[in-house]
């Protein structure tokens, strides 16, 4: 079974940029996935990427999030850029269904 692990949260201020890394432990199979928790609010999907090449992000994502995929090191990269403190999550990828265990990213104002 894959093990996820992203990384690259933190604390930033608003109008600032983050690049998550989320690495599998195996080899990206078919497609991996993007989402966040935000206090109060149910897991909201960001982006998909699979392994043809093929992106999709959420409506609100679209011109400030970036999902992009290094085969070779088994990593999907989320950049994020002008962060707002309603961006303030926890961020987490997907694979086949595995999800991996999150990293905060805090936006200060």
């Amino acid at each position: 079974q894959v093990q996820l692990m992203e990384s690259g949260g933190g604390v930033v201020q608003a109008g600032g940029n983050l690049q998550l890394s989320c690495v599998a432990s195996t080899p990206i199979a078919r497609a991996a996935t993007w989402y966040r928790q935000r206090p109060g609010y149910q897991r909201e999907w960001i982006a998909g990427i699979n392994t043809g090449g093929g992106i999709n992000y959420a409506t609100w994502a679209e011109g400030r999030a970036t999902i992009s995929m290094n085969d070779a090191k088994n990593t999907v990269y989320l950049q994020m850029n002008n962060l707002v403190p309603e961006d303030t999550a926890v961020y987490y990828c997907n694979e086949k269904g595995i999800w991996g265990p999150g990293t905060q990213v805090t936006v200060s104002s």
